[in-house]
């Protein structure tokens, strides 16, 4: 199984990580975006990568972690245009985009397939307490639904509770999970 994730922030890095250390070897990871030294404290990135494109870093983390991963990379900015085509060919997709309206967009454009979506919604501040798992669908969302990071911070340890819920999420939906 072809996992896509759409973003490789704080989420998308994250589970992708958690991904590769569990056993998945086949990822592909969409987003134009490069590397800040910001965002360090929670994406899964290191000092010396600040400035390089985040899908290329991502590849070559993850391949330290298990290097057989098969990781595909769209250094591309996602619109309701191009999702369809590129994320052909995976059976499950992770939604790591910062904006609503990429969510929605995401959401709607990849809505008409039988593919599962995993999706992050309220990931800021530092309560855990309200983090649930709704599911419409064919599409999981995982966070709080009401925190906002326009109002609140980002913390590491929330952003990591979210990636490892969506991690098990895709993991318990077929996620190619290699036993050892």
């Amino acid at each position: 199984m072809k996992i896509g994730i759409a973003g490789a922030g704080g989420i998308g890095s994250n589970v992708a990580m958690l991904l590769a250390r569990s056993g998945v070897l086949a990822i592909r990871i969409v987003d134009f975006d490069r590397v800040e030294a910001a965002n360090l404290d929670r994406q899964f990135y290191f000092t010396d990568q600040v400035g390089e494109l985040k899908v290329a870093m991502l590849a070559a983390n993850l391949r330290r972690i298990r290097p057989g991963i098969a990781v595909e990379t769209i250094p591309a900015r996602l619109d309701a245009g191009n999702c369809a085509a590129i994320f052909a060919g995976c059976q499950l997709v992770v939604e790591g985009l910062d904006l609503a309206e990429e969510k929605k967009m995401l959401l709607e454009a990849l809505a008409k397939s039988s593919r599962t979506i995993v999706s992050a919604c309220g990931i800021a501040g530092a309560d855990l307490s309200g983090i649930r798992v709704r599911r419409i669908g064919n599409c999981h969302i995982v966070g709080d639904f009401r925190s906002d990071c326009a109002r609140q911070p980002l913390h590491a340890h929330k952003v990591l509770a979210v990636a490892c819920r969506m991690t098990e999420i895709i993991l318990n939906n077929g996620g190619n999970h290699a036993r050892p």
